[in-house]
């Protein structure tokens, strides 16, 4: 899976780089975020120490922007594993028919 170009399209989406805490991702990972709904949040974690280049995509309800890397969330509503570029075009999908409600 290409990081650069999640990372790229990240930008260009207006996503947040969030520093991270590391108080429930792991220290070596970095974190991208864009708030979705009132503190709902579409997240994007990279580990890029992990074999494969892991992402992680989590849509999560937390009480601030703040406390996304200092607190486990307070709701965890999706959360998928990205390894492959299949899993990148699944997600796409999820996302596409989830902003239509």
């Amino acid at each position: 899976m290409n990081i650069n170009k999640i990372l790229k399209l990240l930008k260009q989406d207006d996503f947040a780089e969030i520093p991270n805490h590391g108080k429930w991702i792991e220290n070596n990972s970095v974190i991208y975020a864009k708030e979705i709904k009132d503190d709902v949040f579409l997240l994007f974690v990279i580990n890029s120490e992990q074999q494969n280049d892991a992402v992680r995509a989590m849509i999560a309800k937390f009480d601030s922007i703040e406390n996304i890397s200092r607190k486990e969330p307070n709701q965890l509503m999706f959360y998928l594993t990205l390894q492959k570029n299949e899993d990148l075009h699944y997600f796409e999908k999820y996302m596409n028919i989830s902003q239509l409600h």
